[in-house]
């Protein structure tokens, strides 16, 4: 029944995953005070995908966006390296990720992507205290052209070793992190 997936010696059948409205989540989030978004840029591993979306949750993103193609969806891995954050924190399909991300902007948030080579260092990132959202690139090429055109700024994480760039979910929690330091929801 799972496929030989692993398991705890329970199977269960359940629908397919039932993604949120885009606009939904936009409107939801500015609802908030503080609005955080994660987008996610042709991340094709169910793992990163399921780790961002637990990060997300862990640092007080109110949702997460992705492209429908060439990324990986919410599946029974990405549920499950969630550890249930998929069942709090609202996930849209998006046909058009630039697009989005200028929708957003439109509304009123500053899009930053995550990049290696970025100009603005994450520690100096004061965009951080108002609505905002985060790009995490693909686990191989990173940010897509279009999309790192979108970005407001691009924004690296230092690093003191030789190691060139972080897992996309490392990196995705590294920066949410240091945005709810920057907004006082870290303890």
């Amino acid at each position: 029944m799972t496929g030989g997936i692993l398991h705890q010696g329970i199977g269960l059948s359940v629908p397919p995953f039932a993604y949120e409205p885009f606009d939904d989540v936009v409107a939801n989030a500015l609802e908030q005070p503080t609005p955080l978004l994660v987008a996610l840029d042709g991340v094709t591993d169910p793992r990163n995908l399921g780790a961002v979306v637990r990060s997300a949750a862990a640092f007080g993103a109110h949702g997460v966006f992705m492209t429908e193609r060439r990324a990986a969806g919410v599946t029974a891995t990405a549920w499950r390296t969630s550890a249930g954050a998929a069942a709090r924190v609202p996930i849209a399909q998006v046909t058009n990720l630039t697009r989005s991300l200028r929708r957003c902007q439109d509304e009123g948030f500053t899009v930053v992507g995550l990049d290696a080579d970025g100009s603005t260092p994450l520690y100096g990132l004061e965009a951080a205290i108002g609505p905002l959202v985060v790009v995490v690139g693909s686990e191989g090429r990173g940010l897509s052209r279009l999309v790192g055109e979108a970005c407001d700024f691009r924004v690296a994480i230092p690093m003191s070793s030789e190691v060139e760039s972080l897992n996309a979910s490392v990196a995705a929690a590294v920066t949410l992190a240091e945005v709810a330091r920057r907004r006082g929801l870290a303890i």
